[in-house]
């Protein structure tokens, strides 16, 4: 297994369920971009003929977006992983001008890191956002046995760009990450 996966799988399942969720939006709404304004109600129709649902006066695109999620050829979420895994900039970097753009109440997590401090192993989590122009991120620090988010660091990442975000933790030696913890330590 190279690493890219093994950080992918780093991170828990139902996160990496919501981005691969986030990426078949994405790319339907990629879809119906490209569209010309002309066949966008035919298609439209045809969704609704297809789910037998009632047009939704809130949010009419939910249904055409499910339904180009289910007529593109995209793929499934263990092939989806692998690329994941082997090209993470391209993940990352297609989150630019997204609607699915991480946000500080639900930032997304870039990549996980183990440590070992006191016969104890930690994961060092980077969780990041979009603030405006420029990504944001701090540390998460979890027990590694557990699971459990038990410390933080305030936000010391901006970056112009999300895989800028990555590629400086990743500079951190595990010295760093360990400094970290102790100033996130109550």
């Amino acid at each position: 297994m190279s690493v890219p996966a093994a950080r992918a799988e780093a991170i828990s399942g139902a996160e990496l369920a919501m981005q691969y969720q986030a990426y078949r939006r994405r790319e339907a709404r990629g879809l119906i971009g490209l569209l010309p304004v002309g066949a966008i109600r035919p298609l439209y129709r045809r969704a609704l003929r297809e789910s037998g649902q009632r047009p939704d006066r809130d949010d009419p695109m939910r249904l055409l977006v499910s339904y180009c999620e289910r007529i593109l050829p995209l793929p499934p979420f263990e092939m989806w992983l692998e690329d994941r895994g082997r090209f993470p900039a391209q993940h990352w970097d297609a989150l630019e001008g997204s609607a699915e753009v991480p946000s500080p109440a639900s930032p997304a997590t870039f990549d996980v890191r183990t440590f070992a401090r006191d016969s104890v192993e930690w994961r060092a989590c980077l969780r990041g956002f979009r603030d405006r122009d420029v990504w944001r991120g701090f540390i998460a620090f979890e027990d590694a046995e557990s699971g459990d988010a038990v410390y933080r660091t305030a936000l010391i990442f901006r970056e112009s760009e999300a895989s800028e975000l990555r590629d400086r933790f990743r500079s951190f030696e595990s010295g760093t990450l360990e400094a970290f913890l102790r100033s996130a330590l109550p």
